[in-house]
């Protein structure tokens, strides 16, 4: 498993609504780019979209408000490893849908913080979709 080592550090503060408007005033400006779905293009798929939409989704279902705060703060980090990686990911076939593929991308902060980007790729379409970013111990 080979780690990538970002530049950007993770949004400081404990304060969930406080680190949700810095993550999402950096989600605005890619949104900005594009006219529909808002998508990163990944340097590691031969520059195929991954699309943002579900992570936000995915993020409003969890319960714990201590557990999206730090998962929000790695957002800017999982922006810069999704656009600039190029180290293969560990991947597999999604237990409970057999028309998906994880990818799980890992990498470091600044600070030395190991953290786990986590991409479903759909086998007939071969869209990707970012479901989450989180510390990995």
């Amino acid at each position: 498993m080979k780690i990538y080592q970002v530049k950007t550090k993770k949004l400081p503060g404990t304060n969930y609504s406080e680190i949700r408007k810095r993550a999402f005033k950096i989600y605005s400006r890619i949104k900005k780019q594009s006219k529909r779905r808002p998508y990163l293009r990944s340097v590691y798929f031969k520059k195929d979209k991954i699309f943002l939409g579900v992570f936000w989704r995915h993020l409003e279902d969890k319960l714990s408000l201590k557990d999206k705060t730090r998962r929000v703060s790695y957002f800017p980090c999982g922006v810069e490893l999704i656009r600039n990686s190029r180290f293969d990911p560990i991947s597999k076939e999604n237990p409970n849908k057999r028309s998906e593929i994880l990818h799980r991308f890992f990498g470091e902060t600044h600070d030395k913080e190991v953290f786990c980007v986590q991409i479903k790729e759909n086998k007939r379409s071969g869209q990707k979709y970012l479901v989450s970013i989180f510390p990995y111990k």
